[in-house]
């Protein structure tokens, strides 16, 4: 089984998903990661140079390269979920944990990450409070329908929502032992 971490840039994904991996002994993946690490750009050149649609397509095939994985921690970028395709991959094997952030707590983070320029190019001209404002709106639906649990992570530590979701997976794995389900 795989733990497919959700939500908005910012929300805590990269950060929780390397702790939680080291909690429950698993391997960690982050999509955005590999998308770099495979072009040899930053995800702001990538969309520079292409646009945000030439990244989804690299973000299509870095997902499609890790979903065979198994005990994974598998931190999605943000939009990654928009693409039916890419959570089918992991839909019979995976739990989707949907961390979520209000506006203010994903602007908070954005400005006190030194890398954010590089990983989070902007999704419109508009101001950054408006345009997370408006993504954080229209995505909500999609998270919340491909979420199994929804974890919130706004004036949390890395530690904290991790040990939560931790608490989560084991349960899970109690319940599916005991159904039969799942494991």
């Amino acid at each position: 089984m795989n733990i497919v971490l959700i939500g908005y840039r910012a929300s805590g994904k990269t950060s929780v998903g390397r702790r939680l991996a080291v909690l429950l002994g698993y391997s960690f993946c982050d999509t955005d990661e590999i998308v770099a690490e495979s072009t040899g750009k930053t995800i702001r050149q990538i969309v520079d140079e292409g646009g945000w649609p030439l990244f989804r397509e690299i973000e299509k095939d870095a997902i499609a390269g890790i979903s065979p994985s198994d005990r994974c921690v598998v931190a999605f970028g943000g939009g990654a979920v928009l693409d039916e395709g890419n959570v089918k991959r992991f839909s019979e094997n995976s739990l989707f944990i949907w961390l979520k952030a209000d506006v203010e707590t994903v602007l908070h983070r954005m400005n006190e990450d030194i890398k954010s320029d590089e990983q989070r190019p902007p999704l419109s001209s508009g101001s950054p409070w408006l345009e997370v404002k408006a993504t954080l709106r229209s995505r909500e639906e999609v998270y919340r329908k491909h979420a199994n649990f929804i974890v919130d992570t706004g004036n949390r530590s890395i530690q904290e929502v991790s040990e939560e979701i931790q608490r989560i997976v084991q349960s899970f794995h109690r319940l599916s032992i005991l159904s039969g389900f799942f494991c």
